[in-house]
């Protein structure tokens, strides 16, 4: 996720329920910074298709 071992699950006596709320949306950029890699490639895959026809 990109956070290091224990950032969260290392905190004493805070439960799995705590853990996940401090997280939050914490991963969402990363997620999304991966959506679109994955889609820019496949758009730059598309014969006859640039990157300026997808604007």
């Amino acid at each position: 996720m990109g956070l290091d071992p224990g950032h969260v699950t290392a905190v004493p006596g805070l439960s799995r329920n705590a853990q996940l709320k401090a997280l939050g949306n914490g991963v969402v950029p990363q997620q999304a910074a991966h959506a679109l890699s994955v889609l820019h490639g496949r758009l730059a895959d598309r014969p006859g298709r640039t990157l300026a026809h997808a604007a």
